[in-house]
C-alpha cells in the first residue's frame, strides 16, 4: 500500500459517522419515479452536498423534455473538483431516484433503519449509497490535492428509473459536463468496462372487430399478435448462437414483458399491444437490431391478411464497449 492511498484510507474511516449520516438524510428524501416530480429532492440534495462543502452546479430540465418521459420535474446535479491544470476528467454519476418501494416491508423505507450494522431504505443498494459514497471518496482526496492532476466530477441524476434520457444523455447532449472517463453505479463489487445495451419496442397490431357467432367478417389482430409473438420467441431461440467475445457478456436477451388487448370474450380482437426488451451484446448496433425486430415482426403480423402493425421505439441504450485507455482506470479500481 502506498503512503497516498493509507492516508485516503484513513480519510475515509474518520469520515465513516458522516458518511452514514449522510446517506441517512439522502434515504429520507423520497425520490419515487414514477411519480417522478423530483426537482425538489434534487435541491434538497444539492443543500446536503453544500453542507459537506462542495459547489453545487443546478441544471434544471426544461419541462416540456421532462413530460416527453413521463416525469413531472427533474433537475440534475453537477460537482466540479479540478486537481492541477492538466490530467483527465472523470466523472462519478449516480442516480437519486428510486421505483416506489411497494408493499411488504417491515420497516418505514424512509426511515434509514439501521439494524445489527445495515440500513435498510429505498436507495441503500443502488444508488443513494453511490451518492454518498462518491461524495465522501471526493472529499478524502483534498490532503493530497498538492500532488493530484486531472479534476473529478459528481453527476447526480434522477431518471434512471425511466432510462437516462435526461440525465446522463442530456446532460452530455447540452455540453454540460464533457468527461473522458467516468464510473457509473452498478449492483456489484465488479469493476465492469462493457455491458450490455438495452432495446423497448412498443408493437401495436390493428385488425377489425366483428361478433363472435361471424368471425369471418372481422380481422383478428390476435392471431396477427400472435404469429408475431411466435416468430418472436422462435427469433430468441437463435440468439443463443450469438455470443459476445467480451468475457462475462454471454448472448443477447428478448424478453416480451406487457400485453394486452381484445373486447369482450364474444368480440373478435381489433387491437393488441405489446411491448418487448432486447438486450443487446457489445458486438450489436441498436439501429440494426431494431431494423431485424421490425422486418421479423411486419413480415409475421403480414401472415394475416388486413392486420396492420405500428412499431415504436420506447427506450434504446447502447451497449457499453471497452474505450481505449480504460485499462488504467479499470486496473486502478
Amino acid at each position: 500500500m502506498t503512503e497516498a492511498t493509507a492516508r485516503i484510507r484513513e480519510a475515509v474511516a474518520a469520515d465513516r459517522e458522516r458518511a452514514v449520516a449522510f446517506l441517512a438524510e439522502l434515504v429520507r428524501t423520497p425520490t419515487d419515479n414514477p411519480p417522478g416530480d423530483l426537482a425538489p429532492a434534487a435541491d434538497r440534495i444539492a443543500g446536503l452536498l453544500e453542507e459537506l462543502g462542495f459547489d453545487v452546479e443546478r441544471h434544471p430540465v426544461p419541462p416540456e423534455q421532462v413530460a416527453a418521459v413521463g416525469m413531472k420535474s427533474c433537475t440534475n446535479l453537477v460537482v466540479r473538483r479540478r486537481f492541477g491544470s492538466a490530467g483527465p476528467v472523470i466523472a462519478l454519476n449516480a442516480h437519486g431516484d428510486v421505483v416506489p418501494p411497494g408493499e411488504g416491508w417491515s420497516v418505514d423505507p424512509y426511515a434509514a433503519v439501521v439494524r445489527d450494522g445495515w440500513m435498510y431504505g429505498r436507495g441503500v443498494a443502488v444508488s443513494k449509497s453511490d451518492i454518498a459514497s462518491y461524495a465522501f471518496a471526493l472529499r478524502a482526496l483534498e490532503p493530497l490535492a498538492p500532488a493530484l492532476a486531472g479534476a473529478v466530477e459528481l453527476h447526480v441524476t434522477f431518471d434512471e428509473e425511466t432510462g437516462g434520457e435526461i440525465g446522463p444523455k442530456w446532460l452530455l447532449e447540452q455540453g454540460v459536463v464533457r468527461p473522458d472517463f467516468a464510473i457509473c453505479a452498478g449492483f456489484s463489487w465488479q469493476v465492469v468496462d462493457a455491458h450490455n445495451g438495452c432495446l423497448h419496442l412498443e408493437v401495436v397490431v390493428q385488425g377489425r372487430s366483428a361478433h363472435a357467432a361471424l368471425p369471418a367478417t372481422g380481422i383478428d389482430a390476435l392471431e396477427a399478435a400472435s404469429s408475431a409473438l411466435a416468430a418472436l420467441y422462435e427469433h430468441r431461440r437463435r440468439l443463443a448462437d450469438r455470443v459476445s467475445q467480451v468475457p462475462g457478456i454471454g448472448s443477447p436477451q428478448l424478453t416480451v414483458g406487457l400485453i394486452a388487448g381484445g373486447i369482450n370474450t364474444n368480440v373478435v380482437p381489433d387491437r393488441v399491444t405489446f411491448r418487448l426488451d432486447r438486450r443487446l451484446i457489445p458486438e450489436e448496433r441498436g439501429e440494426e437490431v431494431e431494423a431485424e425486430l421490425t422486418a421479423l415482426i411486419r413480415t409475421a403480423v403480414g401472415r394475416v391478411p388486413g392486420a396492420t402493425v405500428e412499431i415504436r421505439r420506447v427506450l434504446l441504450a447502447e451497449p457499453l464497449r471497452p474505450l481505449p485507455g480504460s485499462a488504467r482506470l479499470s486496473s486502478n479500481l
